[in-house]
């Protein structure tokens, strides 16, 4: 199990033309704006422009997604963290948010309206679990 990355984004709720923007960067990275523009405004019908990317490129940045680097007088983007890293934030805010609210009896519920994939699923990260607690337990003594 991979641990959560060092870097978190500052905020994890994401606008959909955020979200658009970011696939675009994580796709692509390094990436400039000009690039991100020309990518989404291939169908002629959309209407978007050029300094709109970049107030969506500043709202990541100050979100903690993504960073720019100047080289010469070019702007370059890339994302702060991957895709995978980011699915594993994310899961895991829902997850504690999940669980600050819950009794055990609401999980204990959740849990038992399951399939039996989901299950299965659940074993499978509760032995992980075990496994990573044998290790931590190994590595104090």
């Amino acid at each position: 199990m991979a641990p959560l990355p060092d870097h978190r984004p500052h905020q994890l709720s994401l606008g959909p033309l955020e979200s658009e923007i970011l696939n675009i960067v994580w796709s692509s990275a390094p990436i400039t704006a000009t690039a991100i523009h020309e990518h989404l405004t291939q169908n002629p019908d959309r209407e978007l422009t050029y300094p709109t990317v970049m107030t969506v490129l500043r709202r990541l940045e100050a979100k903690g997604w993504v960073t720019c680097e100047r080289k010469a007088r070019t702007l370059w983007w890339q994302a702060q963290v991957s895709r995978q890293e980011a699915d594993m934030i994310l899961a895991h805010h829902q997850l504690q948010n999940f669980l600050s609210i819950s009794n055990p009896d609401i999980v204990a519920a959740f849990a038992d309206s399951l399939d039996h994939a989901s299950l299965e699923q659940i074993e499978a990260i509760a032995q992980r679990l075990r496994e990573v607690r044998q290790a931590r337990h190994e590595e104090e003594n």
